[in-house]
C-alpha cells in the first residue's frame, strides 16, 4: 500500500469517528454537562435563597424576642401594681378592722363601766337605807323606801 493511500483512509476513518462523536457521543455528555451546570445554578441560588430566609428568620426572631422581653415586662409591672393593691387594701382592711375592734372594746368598757355605776348606786343605796334605818330604828315602807332609792340614784 501507498503512504498516501494510508494517510488518506486514516483521515477518513478519523473523520468518520469525529463525525460518530459529535452525532452519537457527544450530545449526551453535553446535556449531562448542561443538566449538571444547571442543578448547580440552582442549588446556588438554593443556597442564596436559604441564606436570605436565615437572615429574615433572624430579624423575625429578634423581633419576637425583644416582644417578648415586652411583654414580659409588662407583665411584671402589672404584678407590681398588683402586689401595691393588695398591700393597701390589706392595710385599709387591716385599719378599719382595728378601728372596729377599737369600737367595740370601747363600747365594752363604756357598758361594763356603766353596769359598774349601777351597782355602785344600789350598793350605796342599800347601804345609805341600811345606815338610815339603824339610825331611825324604825321601818320604812316599800313605796317610801323605793323613792328614797331613786331619788338617791338621781343624786349619785
Amino acid at each position: 500500500m501507498n503512504m498516501n493511500a494510508t494517510l488518506i483512509l486514516q483521515s477518513i476513518a478519523m473523520m468518520v469517528f469525529v463525525w460518530f462523536c459529535m452525532k452519537v457521543i457527544w450530545p449526551p455528555i453535553l446535556e449531562a454537562l448542561d443538566e449538571r451546570r444547571a442543578k448547580i445554578a440552582d442549588g446556588l441560588a438554593a443556597s442564596d435563597r436559604a441564606e436570605k430566609a436565615l437572615a429574615e428568620a433572624k430579624l423575625e426572631v429578634e423581633e419576637q424576642i425583644k416582644a417578648a422581653r415586652d411583654k414580659a415586662g409588662e407583665i411584671v409591672e402589672q404584678a407590681n401594681q398588683r402586689h401595691s393593691q393588695i398591700l393597701e387594701q390589706a392595710k385599709d382592711d387591716a385599719v378599719g378592722e382595728r378601728k372596729r375592734q377599737v369600737a367595740a372594746g370601747e363600747a365594752e368598757i363604756t357598758q361594763s363601766a356603766n353596769q359598774a355605776r349601777e351597782e355602785l348606786r344600789a350598793t350605796v343605796a342599800s347601804l345609805a337605807v341600811l345606815g338610815a334605818r339603824q339610825i331611825l330604828e324604825k321601818e320604812i315602807d316599800e313605796d317610801t323606801h323605793r323613792a328614797l332609792l331613786d331619788k338617791l340614784i338621781a343624786e349619785i
